[in-house]
């Protein structure tokens, strides 16, 4: 079954739904309005299908298939009509999401879905005139490597549309877990508490940030440390959730320094070649 998808947001997120989507057959309209973000996003597409291939995952004529049942534009106006699942995987900012999303809805899609890690699903419904057709979709980064995707139930969202929802990561290869709408849902605050804890540890110097990672990848069997996972994630979507989180549930979600001055240096994580650890080209 083919499913007509549109992916607003050209970003790390947003390329792996995308690709996952097209993996599956599905045709996909990604929306990304800036060019350099666009280059980069077609050269992931581009490195991943070889991967993908070299993995025997896919042949050569699988490969260039994939890559061409995604397009690219640059407005969320010109997403078509009446696609099946519209998702948008913009930044983690209020007033972007409320605008986006309000957008998308005039192109009326069967189903709207947003990335959000943190935010209110029922405060992002207020931008849409049918919020029934709503709800959040979290996936994980790396999209095509990790199998769950976290479906948030807003107040008013509707049993066909969850079902819906179900149904799509179904067919995308994935599972999926439902969780109420409360601030950071269930992974975020798992995830996050985490990483928190393990940047005040090397703010305060119990260990190097490799054995801090080593650590939860030995002891605990973590495919990846929490600070390495930080920097791929985002160090500054980190600073975002836990901001969110903290108004939410408290201080214990309070970012610590070494986090707030990184991001403001610029050290984001892998998107910039640099976080708590190097991140060569």
């Amino acid at each position: 079954m083919t499913r007509d998808v549109a992916v607003i947001g050209g970003g790390t997120m947003g390329v792996g739904i995308a690709y996952v989507t097209a993996m599956a057959g599905g045709l996909v309209t990604v929306v990304e309005p800036d060019d350099a973000r666009g280059a980069t996003f077609s050269k992931v597409v581009a490195e991943t299908v070889q991967s993908s291939i070299k993995r025997g995952k896919l042949d050569d004529a699988g490969g260039q298939a994939l890559v061409e049942r995604i397009t690219r534009i640059g407005n969320v106006d010109e997403i078509p009509e009446g696609l099946d699942v519209a998702i948008e995987t913009v930044p983690e900012r209020l007033e972007l999401k409320l605008n986006i999303l309000s957008r998308i809805a005039a192109r009326r899609p069967k189903m709207i879905g947003s990335n959000t890690s943190a935010m209110s699903i029922d405060r992002l419904a207020e931008a849409l005139p049918d919020p029934t057709a709503f709800l959040g979709m979290h996936f994980f980064n790396p999209v095509w490597s990790l199998p769950l995707v976290e479906l948030i139930r807003g107040e008013k969202t509707s049993e066909t549309t969850l079902e819906t929802a179900r149904g799509f990561v179904s067919w995308l290869g994935k599972q999926s877990l439902t969780v109420r709408d409360v601030p950071g849902f269930a992974t975020s605050r798992l995830d996050l508490i985490a990483g928190l804890e393990a940047m005040r540890m090397l703010e305060s110097g119990v260990a190097s940030a490799e054995d801090i990672d080593r650590a939860a990848v030995l002891a605990y069997r973590h495919p990846v440390g929490p600070l390495r996972l930080s920097d791929i994630v985002g160090l500054d979507v980190r600073l975002d959730i836990a901001r969110t989180l903290q108004a939410a549930h408290g201080d214990r979600f309070a970012a610590p320094q070494i986090l707030i001055d990184m991001v403001g240096k610029g050290k984001l994580g892998v998107k910039s070649g640099q976080g708590f650890f190097a991140w060569p080209e």
